[in-house]
C-alpha cells in the first residue's frame, strides 16, 4: 500500500480478505448504532470495492453514486472511502437503495440495488423486529425500553444478514461507465454583507455587491432526511 494511504490500511486489509464483521464494526463507528442497512451497505461496498481490484485512497480514483440517503451510504463510504469531502461520492437522489462504484481509470463499474422485496422478507424471518421499528422509528412513541430492545435486534439482525449470500439480498450488474471530471477548485471570494468566505460559483452578484446566497436572499440547495429541495434562509 502506499505511504500515504495508512489511514485505510485495516479497511483495506478488511477488503481483502472478506472481513465483514470487521467493517460492520468500522462502520458502527460513523453511523452511531448497527442495523440491517448498515450490514447491507457494507456487503455492497466490500463486493464492490473486491471486484474492481482497486484500493482508494480519496483522490477520486475510485467513485461511489449512491441512491438513497439512508443507513445503507454510510457503509458504502466506510468501505470504499467514498466521501463528500473527498468528492468521490455522488448522490443521485433516485430513492432507491442502490449504489454503483467505478474506478476511473476506465470506467469499469458495479452496481448493486437492494431486492424491492428485502424488506418485507426481512421483517418475515425477524418477526419481532417489524412492530417495534414501526413503534420506534416510523412513528416516533417508542419507550426508552423500547428504543434500547430495537437496538439490541437491530445489531443481532445485522450480524445475521453478514451471513445471507450476497445474492439473496441484492442484483448484481457489471458495466462501464462514463464519470464526471475530478472535482475543480475555485477561488473564495469574500461575501460583502457577511464578510464569510465563499467558494466561487455559490455567490451572488447584486448590483456592486459579491454576497453569498443566504446574504442575497436567494434559493439554495438543502439535503435532509427528506431529500433534496430548493429553499431560502428565510423559509
Amino acid at each position: 500500500m502506499h505511504e500515504f494511504g495508512h489511514a485505510r490500511q485495516a479497511i483495506e486489509a478488511m477488503i481483502r480478505s472478506g472481513d465483514l464483521m470487521g467493517l460492520l464494526r468500522q462502520t458502527e463507528a460513523l453511523h452511531g448504532h448497527l442495523c440491517p442497512g448498515v450490514a447491507l451497505g457494507v456487503k455492497a461496498g466490500q463486493y464492490a470495492m473486491q471486484h474492481l481490484d482497486r484500493e482508494h485512497y480519496g483522490m477520486e480514483d475510485i467513485v461511489a453514486i449512491v441512491e438513497c440517503n439512508n443507513c445503507f451510504t454510510d457503509g458504502i463510504q466506510v468501505v470504499t472511502g467514498c466521501t463528500f469531502g473527498n468528492n468521490a461520492l455522488i448522490f443521485k437522489d433516485l430513492g432507491k437503495t442502490a449504489v454503483t462504484v467505478a474506478r476511473r481509470e476506465d470506467g469499469a463499474a458495479v452496481r448493486l440495488v437492494v431486492h424491492p422485496d428485502f424488506r418485507e422478507r426481512m421483517f418475515a424471518r425477524y418477526p419481532a423486529a417489524g412492530p417495534l421499528f414501526e413503534k420506534v422509528v416510523e412513528r416516533r412513541e417508542g419507550s426508552p425500553e423500547d428504543e434500547h430492545r430495537l437496538q439490541h435486534l437491530w445489531a443481532a439482525m445485522s450480524r445475521r444478514e453478514l451471513e445471507v449470500p450476497l445474492a439473496e439480498q441484492m442484483a448484481i450488474q457489471t458495466l462501464t461507465i462514463n464519470l464526471p471530471a475530478y472535482a475543480r477548485i475555485y477561488p473564495t471570494l469574500i461575501c460583502q454583507s457577511c464578510g464569510e468566505g465563499v467558494m466561487e460559483p455559490r455567490v451572488a452578484r447584486q448590483g456592486n455587491k459579491t454576497l453569498c446566497l443566504t446574504c442575497a436572499r436567494q434559493e439554495y440547495y438543502l439535503l435532509t432526511g427528506q431529500g433534496i429541495s430548493l429553499v431560502k434562509e428565510d423559509d
